[in-house]
């Protein structure tokens, strides 16, 4: 019987694959499962919404009539959330100004006001208003860390903030052959015996001095460097130290983006080893990504990541170029096969989608 229900904002998967995409993803495909909530996923996609969520009988899907913002949370929104009668709305980030409805915001980190000198200045003056607000006026906000929440409650002055773990999706698990994976990554991509870097580049990811360790050891005469992601904000310092190099050091530095998701499964499982320098995450997903699926990784120490505290002598300090040449070196050195293995498995029992939706619905309910 069907007692509760569930708008989700789904715009987001109307364009190209990000973080908060695989979140709703991994979250709804297990709270669908709960028969006593029906759901409306809302884009204007629908039938690429359909291809993932499946057909339930709980399972609503409703078309935006535009793809602009605005139009979207002034008009689209409430309209469909009051002709459907929806409980509550799911939404990231902002909420549209005109309420329906009990909202519940995914407010994922607010590290532009810790580390503004890293963002614009717009995008800090306009997000600091619009996120507080958007945490104000909703019933629950979730994040992914304690760190997140204990800085979304300071600077917005909240007391509605719950925090719900990210899940790992579980092909990270699954078993692979090494050597065949090796020999495919070098069939497909050109690369072997590689680092990799699976983020976004802007400034606060650190490219930089991961590729200025990358030098410094001059990795490049026996391996690869590899850098995954799309380019949010520049970086002057690592594109200046990249154009510096010569032809020879530049051909071992491979920089991607719009790389679909099986690729980025296959080049993390080819790896000799993961390094996640980020300076500031409001979670961190990539870093437990490459650790489940059984390989070497590095993650940094700072914000939200110092939770980890599993990663123990593989933590790295991302502001000293020592420590992170000093860990590389070490790592690459030293595989323990039976130390991956039970670090895989102790990710896949903490960071479960399964127990991640079971909580989120346990604050849910008592709303």
């Amino acid at each position: 019987m069907i007692k509760r229900s569930i708008f989700i904002d789904c715009h987001i998967f109307d364009g190209g694959f990000q973080g908060t995409r695989t979140y709703i993803q991994g979250l709804y495909l297990e709270m669908i499962k709960n028969k006593e909530i029906h759901f409306f996923f809302a884009a204007c996609d629908t039938g690429n919404l359909k291809s993932i969520f499946g057909t339930d009988s709980n399972v609503t899907y409703l078309k935006y009539s535009s793809h602009n913002k605005f139009y979207r949370l002034l008009i689209d929104i409430p309209r469909l959330i009051k002709k459907n009668k929806i409980e509550f709305a799911h939404f990231q980030y902002i909420v549209p100004p005109i309420k329906n409805c009990k909202y519940i915001v995914s407010t994922h980190d607010v590290l532009f006001l810790d580390y503004p000198e890293y963002f614009p200045k717009k995008f800090v003056i306009q997000n600091r208003f619009l996120f507080g607000w958007s945490a104000k006026k909703s019933e629950i906000v979730v994040t992914g860390s304690q760190y997140s929440k204990s800085k979304i409650e300071e600077h917005f002055n909240v007391n509605n903030v719950f925090v719900t773990v990210y899940g790992i999706e579980s092909v990270f698990f699954e078993s692979y052959n090494k050597q065949e994976v090796e020999k495919s990554v070098l069939q497909n991509f050109g690369f072997k015996d590689y680092l990799i870097y699976t983020s976004r580049h802007e400034p606060r990811k650190n490219h930089f001095r991961l590729l200025q360790a990358f030098i410094e050891l001059k990795l490049y005469q026996k391996y690869q460097l590899v850098m995954i992601g799309d380019v949010s904000i520049n970086d002057p310092k690592f594109d200046t130290l990249y154009q510096s190099l010569s032809p020879e050091i530049k051909g071992k530095i491979s920089l991607l983006n719009k790389v679909s998701f099986s690729d980025l499964l296959l080049l993390i499982r080819g790896a000799k080893l993961s390094v996640y320098p980020s300076i500031a995450e409001g979670f961190g997903l990539p870093p437990l990504e490459t650790a489940a699926a059984k390989i070497p990784t590095l993650c940094s120490q700072t914000t939200s990541m110092g939770e980890f505290s599993f990663f123990g002598n593989d933590f790295i300090n991302p502001l000293d170029l020592d420590d992170i040449k000093s860990k590389i070196s070490q790592k690459l050195d030293n595989y323990d096969a039976e130390y991956q293995s039970n670090l895989s498995n102790f990710i896949r029992e903490k960071y479960c989608w399964k127990s991640v939706a079971k909580e989120y619905f346990t604050i849910v309910d008592k709303f």
